[in-house]
């Protein structure tokens, strides 16, 4: 199947502009020890997350669809997602997190990102 050069071009510059809106997102955005930052990461198929400490550049926790455990969840994406983001809340309590500083990576703030925000906060993370 040929895609058209229009096509390329507006994915394209759709890629661009989430780009440029996550690097204005974080410019204010930063992970501490205290608040470290929760940032999802979202393909066509899975959304993935992880609890980031920015000032030694660790990743404290981690969760994503394309492991086993969730990849056989029942539902659509947006209950696999708020699935990830009850997974991520209880990792990162576990790893003694229990505030977060929520980055959506330039994305909008609703379907599968409001889902996992909606599971992290259910599983009790704070933001």
């Amino acid at each position: 199947m040929a895609v058209s050069l229009t096509h390329r071009k507006h994915t394209a510059s759709k890629t661009a502009s989430r780009l440029r809106r996550q690097l204005r997102v974080r410019k204010k955005i930063f992970g501490d020890p205290s608040r470290p930052r929760l940032v999802v990461t979202k393909s066509a198929r899975h959304i993935s997350a992880q609890v980031i400490d920015d000032t030694v550049g660790r990743t404290l926790a981690s969760a994503s669809t394309m492991e086993s455990t969730l990849r056989v969840a029942d539902g659509d994406k947006s209950d696999k997602a708020k699935e990830v983001g009850k997974a991520i809340a209880d990792r990162a309590k576990a790893a003694g997190v229990t505030q977060v500083v929520f980055d959506r990576a330039g994305h909008k703030y609703h379907g599968r990102i409001a889902a996992l925000a909606d599971g992290a906060r259910d599983g009790g993370l704070g933001f």
